[in-house]
């Protein structure tokens, strides 16, 4: 059994006002990684640069808007419904994946046509750059001692120091390794496939986030307003991986059937 000291959230504060939380840094460092991984893939779609700062302005204001708004209507709905400026209310925290997901998506569309290029193929190009920005995500949950497992009393349980006292799973450890490291690596395996047709890259990605998070959400404990919400046996957020697992997999059918990208096209897209 670990207990896990007590870490302020803020890495430090600025003139007695400004606080700079570890959270909203491990957001930054997640951006900073997308924009070094994809800055050289981004030349290969024959893009300038000014087109790249507009690429990653687009889908970080979509990330943001739509993870925010996501959290309040899955999670927070009634207190939405009741005090809608409570969204604005970014300082107390909530952000959803599920919302942030097709907050960037719908950015990603707008961003395409007004730069009149594929959606599938900029969809294949993000795909692969998000990873390491759940990677340090989940890590900034860790800091934050949010978001931990259920009860365990494995050597490496650990007592977080807002919680009840027991020992837990370190879920955002896990969540770390799933939806970073390992979704990390089974993407790029995926981009450097052959005869990959346009938009398997988003339907890959849709599906292992599913069906990985799906897993380790029977590690972590559900949101304590929510509880279970199927079966009192699966949490909101596994419901949700299902229809993701579900959509992935007849995306997958549906981009088989299109055409094949030729070899160097692929590799210049991805």
């Amino acid at each position: 059994m670990i207990h896990l000291p007590y870490i302020n959230p803020d890495m430090f504060v600025i003139a007695g006002m400004i606080h700079v939380r570890w959270y909203g840094f491990m957001y930054l460092l997640g951006f900073v990684t997308a924009w070094f991984i994809g800055r050289d893939r981004w030349h290969r779609l024959g893009l300038n640069h000014d087109a790249l700062l507009d690429y990653f302005s687009y889908v970080a204001f979509g990330i943001l808007i739509g993870g925010r708004l996501g959290y309040m209507m899955i999670y927070q709905l009634p207190l939405f419904l009741q005090s809608p400026w409570t969204l604005f209310t970014v300082w107390k925290g909530g952000m959803a994946f599920h919302g942030a997901l097709l907050g960037g998506l719908v950015a990603l569309i707008l961003f395409s046509r007004s730069r009149q290029l594929a959606v599938f193929k900029m969809i294949d190009f993000t795909m692969p750059l998000i990873p390491p920005g759940l990677f340090f995500g989940r890590f900034g949950n860790f800091i934050n001692g949010e978001l931990w497992g259920r009860v365990s009393y494995l050597p490496w349980a650990m007592v977080f120091p807002r919680s009840d006292g027991f020992p837990r799973h370190p879920s955002q450890i896990y969540e770390m390794f799933g939806e970073g490291l390992l979704l990390y690596f089974l993407m790029n395996w995926h981009r450097r496939r052959p005869n990959r047709s346009p938009g398997m890259l988003g339907a890959w990605f849709i599906f292992h986030y599913g069906w990985i998070r799906f897993v380790i959400e029977f590690y972590r404990e559900p949101d304590h307003h929510l509880g279970f919400v199927a079966y009192n046996y699966l949490s909101m957020g596994q419901c949700l991986c299902a229809m993701m697992v579900c959509a992935g997999l007849v995306w997958l059918c549906v981009a088989k059937r299109q055409h094949v990208l030729p070899r160097a096209e692929m590799l210049s897209s991805t």
